[in-house]
């Protein structure tokens, strides 16, 4: 394995105060080097410059511990829309103990994170392919996870309906953002409210030793989601449960 200069990382990590054994760093450079890889023959990712990889991936993934607190925390994570693993695999890596669940709806990405999991011999972590539509009515994924985190590109609204359904009461959907969500957060409290959520927080951070900003949106589950939603045929996309004085 090449080596290669991770101080800036390791800097980053240490602001966070994360603090990564041997063991997980090299999970994490073996991770960076089948991601670039297999990014030669299918699409993963357009950032596969090592620093920007560790910063922009890695580390944005592991944002979530500075609004959960994860250390020693045994919860069941779904990973929604996970594409080539984020932040479901860097969070396993970085917070063993966590139960996580990556789904995806394309297979070919499951099937590269399945080998990415056997390759770093992590355990307590699977990649299933599915689409939230279908999976979300499975008994065995309906309400089933204590937390539920997402990177996809989709507005909130449709994000909530894809992923409250998984999250059992008194846990939390998280979604990861960039960018001014103000507005989207606006649109999205009818269908929050509507699958059983209640909005409890923004956290606005940015990347340490840079100017990259990110926001977080935590979102209790407050009421069973109605057996309705998630609903089929692309309608959380197409038609986001928005009220009508929002449209």
């Amino acid at each position: 394995m090449e080596k290669r200069d991770n101080s800036a990382f390791l800097a980053d990590l240490k602001e966070w105060k994360i603090e990564l054994n041997e063991t997980q760093l090299m999970q994490l450079e073996k991770y960076y080097e089948m991601l670039v890889e297999k990014n030669k023959v299918m699409n993963l990712t357009a950032i596969t410059e090592y620093e920007d990889v560790l910063k922009k991936h890695f580390l944005d993934s592991l944002a979530l511990n500075q609004l959960m607190k994860l250390d020693g925390k045994m919860v069941k994570v779904l990973d929604m829309g996970t594409g080539a693993g984020f932040p479901g695999i860097p969070l396993k890596i970085a917070f063993p103990q966590l139960e996580i669940t990556l789904m995806d709806s394309l297979n070919k990405r499951i099937v590269f994170l399945q080998e990415v999991i056997s390759e770093l011999g992590l355990s307590g972590i699977t990649a299933i392919h599915g689409r939230a539509e279908e999976a979300a009515l499975k008994p065995e994924f309906r309400e089933k996870y204590d937390l539920c985190v997402s990177r996809a590109v989709a507005r909130l609204a449709s994000l909530s309906e894809f992923c409250l359904p998984f999250v059992k009461q008194g846990g939390c959907f998280i979604p990861y953002k960039s960018g001014e969500i103000k507005e989207e957060l606006q649109e999205a409290k009818f269908a929050i409210r509507e699958l059983g959520g209640e909005y409890r927080k923004t956290y606005e951070y940015k990347l340490p030793n840079s100017d990259i900003e990110r926001t977080m949106i935590q979102i209790e589950k407050i009421n069973h989601t109605p057996k309705k939603y998630p609903r089929a045929g692309g309608k959380p996309l197409k038609q986001p449960l928005i009220s009508e004085k929002n449209k």
